[in-house]
């Protein structure tokens, strides 16, 4: 049986890994911290939580976090960049949810975060956490950066055409919208119910913190710089990233079912993404609470622009699942361990 521990486990991040570690069959949560609510039950944050868990909050230690096999990070940036060396140093392998190890670049990471790394060094031995193009690397790794939301959906969406350099690397659009849970659990004005309902707007247009993550993996699949244009939208509900993608052609003879025929290849061994038939319009509600990431290819008007909609659950497969994917990955256990559960409707 695994032992896990969490850092950060009053977000919404923090109770994802909690709901869905309870029911994973090799895991079991040791220790929870947080700095704020030491003292207090799980269950008594999260009622849902009630008869799963009897653990309360205690303050992150690193020597008590040591005697965990695994310690996720559900924390904001600057926090696990803090505490890794110390518990790799103590062979505890960790999985960060924060963009800490994401970026291979600490310059750029210093520019978008604006503040130097505390670790620049450990950048390059951090495996980028996305399973479908790095499960080899993510077994023996001993640090996991797990992907952001936005990037999670837009990578997985580009990487076939990428890949066979089916599309123009240099213009790549991906316009996104993601539930509000994904802003975190801290109170905000912009973030109220009165603000949000009935509402729909953009953000970060001029430059989202995602986009340098993004176009760093991108690159990595088309073999070449990328231009990626990334507009994020904000959706008036709880969960939830709709992106649309749009591509150009290289060769505008091939045909949109051998662009689909691609797409089922390249995913036909990945259990959690789904290219739907052609035609096919996901939702977001189709994969609310599962890991799963549901695509579906258009070819508007048979031009040379390529629609991919990509849809997923921020809080799951942006986050949460797809951490603990990563430590199913780590330590030899079924990859879909945990995370098997059927996305919830209505």
């Amino acid at each position: 049986m695994l032992k896990v521990g969490i850092v950060g486990g009053t977000g919404y991040t923090g109770v994802e890994l909690l709901r869905l570690l309870a029911s994973h069959p090799q895991a079991e949560v040791a220790m929870i911290t947080s700095r704020g609510e030491e003292g207090v039950a799980v269950a008594d944050l999260y009622p849902n939580l009630r008869g799963h868990y009897d653990l309360c909050y205690t303050v992150p230690d690193v020597e008590q976090l040591s005697s965990c096999d695994v310690v996720f990070f559900a924390t904001p940036h600057n926090v696990a960049m803090q505490m890794v060396p110390d518990l790799l140093s103590a062979g505890t392998r960790v999985v960060d949810l924060s963009a800490d190890f994401r970026i291979r670049d600490a310059a750029v990471w210093s520019e978008w975060y604006h503040e130097t790394h505390a670790c620049p060094d450990l950048l390059a031995e951090a495996v980028y956490g996305l399973p479908e193009t790095n499960a080899e690397a993510i077994k023996s790794a001993k640090l996991v950066a797990c992907p952001g939301c936005y990037p999670t959906a837009i990578e997985l969406g580009f990487l076939p055409l990428l890949e066979q350099k089916m599309v123009d690397p240099k213009q790549l659009i991906a316009s996104a919208a993601s539930g509000v849970s994904g802003a975190g659990r801290q109170a905000k004005v912009d973030n109220l119910l009165a603000e949000l309902d009935g509402s729909f707007k953009a953000y970060a247009v001029n430059g989202h913190r995602h986009l340098p993550e993004i176009e760093q993996e991108l690159a990595i699949a088309a073999g070449d710089h990328v231009g990626l244009t990334f507009t994020p939208h904000l959706l008036p509900q709880v969960r939830g990233i709709h992106a649309t993608l749009f591509s150009q052609l290289t060769d505008p003879a091939v045909g949109l079912d051998e662009l689909h025929f691609a797409f089922e290849q390249r995913f036909a061994l990945a259990p959690f993404v789904d290219v739907m038939p052609l035609g096919s319009m996901p939702q977001t509600r189709s994969v609310r609470g599962s890991n799963v990431c549901r695509i579906a290819l258009h070819r508007p008007q048979n031009r040379s622009t390529i629609v991919v909609l990509s849809v997923i659950d921020n809080l799951v497969r942006g986050a949460s699942g797809q951490a603990i994917q990563c430590m199913n990955l780590m330590f030899g256990q079924p990859e879909t361990a945990g995370l098997d559960g059927i996305a919830l409707m209505p």
